[in-house]
């Protein structure tokens, strides 16, 4: 279980950008590292949890994604697109202490609409679980556990890059274009998901 395969796998999928990555960068600029901490560990941990739930009932949790994973999708995109209203929007926090980043509760909920995150869950699922139905709990616990502990590292270097940024956009028009630059990078990233899971669903449609 432990093996090369799963911590590279899980090592890239959470370091390479996406919705969480893009978010924590913009958090950490606007908010500094540690005000970002419970947006990083409501990520790190509610992908865990994602992850535990999916492996652990595999089989019907598949048949049911089929359904629910375009609306699911379309949520999802929806939500990232009105982040990235938001983020392209938002102006200095007054002191550096203004604003309210993404709550851990709300940053652990959004990974049930992240696709990113659900490409990462599945294909975890399906490539790491053992077919053996007795032992399906314990590596599931363990599946998650790997998640947890690999994950909260790479993503933390997004929100860690995006603090190092904040001397160099302390000027209120840099920290703006800062923003409008990660909105439209949340937009576009949003777009394209969306567009992938279109052509999942319909193959023949793009």
């Amino acid at each position: 279980m432990l093996e090369a395969a799963l911590l590279s796998y899980v090592g890239v999928m959470s370091i390479t950008p996406g919705p969480n990555n893009l978010m924590l960068a913009t958090s950490g600029v606007n908010y500094g590292f540690r005000r970002t901490l419970p947006h990083m560990l409501g990520i790190s941990l509610g992908c865990s949890a994602q992850v535990f739930i999916t492996a652990s009932l595999l089989a019907w949790a598949l048949q049911w994604i089929q359904v629910a994973r375009l609306p699911l999708a379309v949520a999802g995109c929806i939500y990232l697109l009105w982040l990235s209203w938001k983020i392209a929007r938002s102006a200095a926090p007054q002191g550096g202490e203004g604003g309210k980043p993404m709550s851990f509760l709300a940053a652990a909920l959004f990974q049930w609409v992240n696709p990113k995150a659900w490409v990462m869950v599945l294909n975890a699922s399906i490539l790491f679980m053992p077919a053996a139905a007795e032992t399906r709990l314990s590596a599931a616990l363990l599946l998650a556990l790997v998640f947890a502990v690999v994950n909260l590292p790479c993503i933390s270097l997004w929100a860690w890059m995006g603090e190092r940024l904040r001397h160099l956009l302390s000027a209120a028009p840099a920290l703006l274009l800062f923003n409008l630059l990660m909105g439209l990078l949340m937009g576009g990233t949003a777009l394209c998901l969306l567009l992938d899971e279109i052509r999942h669903a319909w193959p023949g449609l793009l």
